[in-house]
């Protein structure tokens, strides 16, 4: 996992969900060793929430019904929040995934 520090500076924009893949077993259950990327190739696997993003964006109805004259700036912009919180567990489809890497850790 990454330390507080370096959460802090990632942002995602949207309805983005950052992702820390599991680390990859080295072994089978019967105790064959695996060459490395053969479970990158796997169309389902899981990890750990990391960040997300602010949710899926909406007009802001009062913002509409604003008169142009008002003083009182409204955002434009609502937010419906994103159902995962950092810390989920997420299991995903490795097709619908965009592998990222920060400061050489891996994230989808």
């Amino acid at each position: 996992m990454i330390d507080i520090k370096t959460r802090k500076k990632l942002i995602l924009v949207g309805d983005k969900v950052l992702v820390s893949p599991d680390k990859e077993s080295e072994r089978t259950a019967h105790g064959l060793y695996l060459p490395p990327g053969v479970k990158e190739k796997d169309k389902v696997q899981s990890g750990y929430v990391v960040r997300i993003g602010p949710g899926y964006a909406v007009p802001n109805p009062q913002f509409i019904d604003q008169e142009s004259w008002s003083t009182t700036p409204q955002d434009p912009v609502k937010y419906i929040p994103l159902q995962a919180e950092e810390g989920d567990y997420a299991i995903f489809l490795r097709d619908a995934a965009i592998e990222v890497e920060y400061e050489n850790e891996k994230y989808l």
